[in-house]
């Protein structure tokens, strides 16, 4: 969304309870301006999450440069927009863990570096 990224995981740890988690850099503004931004994430998050979030997962809004000036009421329908998209696709593990391709033991050979020389020898 224009204002924030969402990011949601599920627990699986058998304990309905939503936990939020709010992040918002230097990037945005002084401390004054990422304060009022967390402090709009948290009341958008009391509102909305009892009804719309996932149970049983971590909820994780980052904020966006657009964030602070963005209206109140268009952060709470982008925020119900991005619950209802996620609510059917969250992911038990990371997706980092879906895209790295499984290690392999096998050790690569790496290229010498001696250039032929004998023991002993030094370069001129």
């Amino acid at each position: 969304m224009p204002g924030f990224v969402l990011l949601v995981r599920d627990r699986e740890d058998g304990d309905p309870t939503m936990r939020l988690g709010i992040t918002v850099t230097k990037k945005i503004g002084g401390a004054v301006a990422r304060n009022r931004m967390k402090r709009r994430f948290r009341e958008l998050a009391r509102e909305i999450l009892p009804a719309a979030g996932v149970p049983g997962a971590d909820h994780v809004l980052i904020g966006r440069a657009g964030g602070v000036e963005r209206d109140y009421g268009l952060l709470a329908e982008e925020l119900t927009k991005a619950l209802r998209k996620i609510r059917h696709t969250v992911r038990p593990e990371p997706v980092e863990g879906r895209l790295c391709p499984p290690a392999t033991s096998e050790k690569k050979e790496r290229p010498s570096t001696d250039s032929g020389r004998t023991a002993g020898e030094t370069p001129l």
